[in-house]
């Protein structure tokens, strides 16, 4: 599932084999740039923006894209045969003499100028992978609205950009607390670990094929992905509920024994309400 450490290695992985290089192919596969050409000018740098990725090349241009759930980004040397995907889900195309980026299943793709990139992430939020990082913003943002749900307020990229489901899930075990509890409600202590405790993980992983946040090579995450099996810390059951950014649902795992705060109805749920760990 991408996330800001996914696509910082994105990043990374096509900067190393495109910047500095002239492009002989360009191929956008949108109706609206099917006539763009970007062939002969030289990519300048390919940077992450908290989920999103900008390449920037010669003439004042920036080529946007966002994976969201299910776009990747492979490189392929000469020669090599493409693997990412079925050839109607490729969006784009980026070859140089001696490597060819490709694009699939990316749900944006836009064009733009360089000087007008903050159209595209202007919006966000400190970059928990970026230079702009600032811990003390984040934390103001987060507590714009005190009512809202954390996990509502951490997959938000306007308060700080970079985390997604996963991530949400294991920080909210890591504090103890649920996702549903109102970031109001988050005792102060936790409220100072939490940016600090998220740039750790995700700077922990942005090199990591395999994202881990336990420090465990058996057992990869504390929640995410383990209803309904026993929590690692304390035995009881892991559960599963949907719960989004506001805009739209998505899976998200607590465990009741460890964490406190809120929870979703015991009449969709069974029994097991969280409880204040002690």
């Amino acid at each position: 599932m991408p996330e800001g450490d996914t696509v910082y290695r994105a990043a990374k992985r096509l900067h190393g084999a495109l910047a500095g290089k002239v492009l002989t192919r360009s191929d956008l596969r949108v109706p609206r740039y099917a006539t763009a050409d970007l062939t002969g000018r030289t990519v300048l740098d390919v940077t992450a923006r908290g989920k999103h990725l900008l390449t920037r090349v010669e003439g004042g241009l920036t080529l946007h894209s966002h994976l969201r759930m299910d776009g990747a980004w492979k490189v392929f040397a000469a020669g090599q045969r493409w693997n990412g995907g079925p050839a109607h889900q490729i969006r784009v195309i980026l070859g140089v003499a001696d490597r060819t980026a490709v694009g699939y299943r990316l749900p944006v793709l836009e064009l733009l100028r360089t000087a007008d990139e903050h159209r595209a992430v202007g919006h966000l939020g400190p970059d928990l992978l970026g230079p702009d990082w600032d811990p003390g913003l984040a934390r103001e943002n987060l507590l714009g609205d005190p009512a809202r749900p954390l996990g509502e307020a951490l997959l938000d990229q306007r308060n700080l950009a970079g985390i997604g489901n996963v991530y949400k899930s294991e920080l909210c075990f890591l504090l103890r607390v649920t996702p549903w509890l109102p970031i109001g409600e988050l005792p102060a202590e936790h409220l100072g670990q939490l940016p600090v405790l998220a740039r750790r993980l995700l700077e922990a992983n942005r090199d990591r094929a395999t994202r881990n946040t336990t420090g465990r090579r058996e057992q990869n995450l504390f929640v995410y992905g383990r209803a309904p099996r026993p929590c690692l810390h304390c035995g009881t059951p892991v559960r599963a509920a949907d719960q989004g950014d506001g805009s739209r649902e998505r899976p998200t795992y607590w465990c009741p024994g460890c964490q406190w705060g809120p929870a979703p109805s015991p009449e969709t749920l069974g029994s097991g309400l969280p409880r204040r760990a002690s």
